[in-house]
């Protein structure tokens, strides 16, 4: 297992983080399951453990928090608030009042009294970042938060946190957690740049795009009924539209798997191999979360764990899809307000 400095905070995280999103109701329900998949991630070398609050309405953390009894100092624990928890109002966003609520409820759920990384799931915008940020930093000061970061803000939004950091003299973002993978590579356009710029860590979410990049949607196939496609297609919204099989954009993805699957073979690797080793080969990336429902996955994703792409096999990739580009919008994992149909222009 490599490990990586996790930007300019000193603390060395492994390359493969182990998400927990599919621990409980929204995955994998088996319990002992789940905390023997974790042990067996630790084993493995993993040291690096990302969930959130929202992720099955807390039962992720909890499940977490039972696995790592007694090896809790062995693992940088990143968890995340930001999403809506219950009925009612203020039990979301990124407001002071709710971040210094949630936290407690976090550290109650993972059985700990520090969280080494705390991240605001999304922006808010109906919230100054300075609002934010100084609640993260009376938990830094606190202890009960060792370092705080972004996921899926957009490149501006990162470089405005920057700024009211260094202004008011906060806590800063340490890291982003992006969407990347070959089929999602909006990142590389200017959240990239900017994280570089500021020193930041980088950890990317579904590097194998829903499963798309596993292999597990193939032209002229049934969609397999133990798949994410399978489970959200009814749901409706964003999460459903990643799935869609009927779509035009993701008939699209069907014909770039097929494009992928012969540049994965050439190189000797599974599909799953070469799009976890591809979101590790960029120089801005420290860790790409892997998340296993079943030990099987997490068990084929350590075996590819020091797979290294050459050029030639890159050079391939982007043949196919270019940097820069998303193949179905739905993959970026947010849209901005003010880009719902209701605040549109026309």
């Amino acid at each position: 297992m490599e490990y990586r400095k996790l930007g300019t905070t000193g603390v060395e995280v492994s390359a493969h983080c182990l998400g927990a999103m599919m621990f409980g109701e929204w995955g994998n329900t088996d319990v002992d399951e789940c905390v023997r998949i974790i042990h067996t991630a630790l084993d493995g070398g993993i040291n690096f453990i990302d969930t959130a609050d929202v992720y099955s309405q807390g039962e992720s953390e909890e499940i977490v928090g039972r696995a790592l009894k007694g090896r809790r100092d062995e693992v940088v624990l990143a968890t995340k608030a930001h999403g809506q928890m219950s009925e009612g109002r203020n039990r979301s966003g990124n407001s002071r009042r709710w971040i210094v609520q949630e936290v407690e409820n976090s550290l109650r759920r993972l059985q700990t009294d520090h969280i080494d990384l705390y991240q605001m799931h999304r922006p808010d915008p109906s919230t100054d970042i300075e609002e934010t940020l100084g609640a993260l930093d009376t938990l830094v000061t606190q202890g009960k938060i060792r370092y705080a970061g972004s996921s899926t803000f957009p490149a501006w939004q990162i470089v405005e946190s920057q700024w009211a950091s260094e202004r008011r003299g906060l806590t800063r973002f340490v890291c982003e957690q992006p969407p990347y993978s070959i089929f999602v590579r909006a990142a590389e356009l200017d959240v990239f740049p900017v994280t570089q710029r500021y020193g930041m860590g980088v950890i990317v979410w579904s590097p194998l795009a829903g499963g798309w990049l596993a292999g597990r949607y193939r032209r002229d196939q049934d969609v397999p009924s133990d798949s994410r496609a399978a489970r959200y297609s009814s749901r409706g919204g964003p999460i459903a539209a990643r799935f869609d099989m009927a779509s035009d954009v993701n008939q699209r993805k069907l014909d770039l798997v097929e494009e992928l699957v012969p540049v994965a073979d050439k190189a000797g690797l599974s599909m799953t191999h070469m799009a976890n080793a591809f979101t590790l080969a960029h120089p801005a990336v420290t860790s790409a979360i892997i998340g296993p429902r079943t030990m099987e996955q997490l068990e084929d994703a350590l075996a590819g764990a020091d797979v290294e792409l050459d050029a030639d096999t890159l050079d391939a990739i982007d043949d196919i899809v270019a940097p820069g580009t998303v193949v179905n919008e739905a993959d970026r994992g947010y849209t901005p307000p003010w880009m719902e149909p209701s605040a549109r222009r026309h």
